[in-house]
């Protein structure tokens, strides 16, 4: 890759993963659409940890309080909100292990391409639309429960379909659940956490036995500037759904859904 197609695509992971609109669409369709060729393993690692280390920083203070109760829970036996919750997503982490196991290598060989990324964009953005219109919107994320939360985990596994969004996915199951906005956002960039390390950790080791040459320079580059979009993204998008909700995410997916088909059909 030359240095604008690593800026190009590190914006793209950056700027997608935490919005509604599926990153891993947006990271396969320059090579669909525009002949470039698959960017890499390695470089898919960079920029997704990139990516990681920005929802980690951003929450730092959230997911300290987390992990602390999580430890006293288990060796002291004390419950709190904070306990809770991280029980919560590491319950909701699971269907996404489980089923990524299964179907990782079958999801790679028919489902990364436009014909499937243009049916779920359009239909997933259709039920976020629904989930935002339609649900009561008015539970905070301590409010979340086991149940919702192994729910919400299944949305997210559903979500290794190219195409469908993991933040997408997380957020409309979470709104159709009844919690709010904001919580249903917080709940999935939270829930990105485990998801997006587990993920680094086992495709890092893929790279590690690789005997492919690794662009250094390009992985450091890329690593960055997925890491300020991801993080600016983060910031804005929890201010901006309060007062626009999803419609705009919505109607972005649409547009690309129907971009999509004029690509293949025309």
């Amino acid at each position: 890759m030359d240095t604008f197609q690593v800026i190009i695509l590190a914006l793209i992971q950056g700027l997608t993963e935490f919005l509604p609109i599926s990153s891993s669409a947006h990271l396969i369709l320059p090579a669909q659409l525009l002949g470039w060729e698959d960017q890499g393993l390695s470089f898919d690692v960079a920029v997704n940890t990139g990516s990681l280390f920005a929802v980690v920083i951003y929450f730092r203070h959230e997911l300290w309080t987390m992990f602390n109760a999580w430890i006293a829970s288990i060796f002291r036996g004390q419950q709190s909100e904070d306990s809770k919750l991280a029980w919560w997503i590491i319950l909701a982490t699971l269907p996404a292990v489980f089923f990524g196991f299964l179907a990782k290598d079958f999801i790679a060989t028919h489902l990364r391409n436009a014909e499937v990324i243009a049916v779920t964009t359009v239909v997933f953005g259709l039920l976020l639309w629904w989930a935002d219109k339609m649900s009561r919107r008015d539970l905070t994320v301590y409010q979340t429960g086991w149940r919702k939360a192994l729910l919400i985990g299944f949305a997210q596994a559903l979500a290794l379909i190219p195409g469908t969004s993991r933040s997408g996915a997380t957020m409309t199951a979470a709104l159709m659940l009844g919690l709010s906005r904001d919580a249903a956002a917080r709940f999935s960039f939270l829930m990105s956490v485990p998801v997006s390390l587990g993920a680094a950790i086992l495709v890092g080791k893929d790279l590690v036995k690789s005997e492919l040459p690794i662009d250094y320079q390009a992985l450091i580059l890329g690593t960055l500037i997925s890491f300020v979009a991801a993080y600016a993204c983060i910031h804005y998008f929890l201010k901006i759904i309060s007062r626009m909700g999803m419609t705009p995410f919505v109607i972005y997916r649409l547009a690309l859904g129907a971009v999509l088909c004029g690509f293949i059909f025309f």
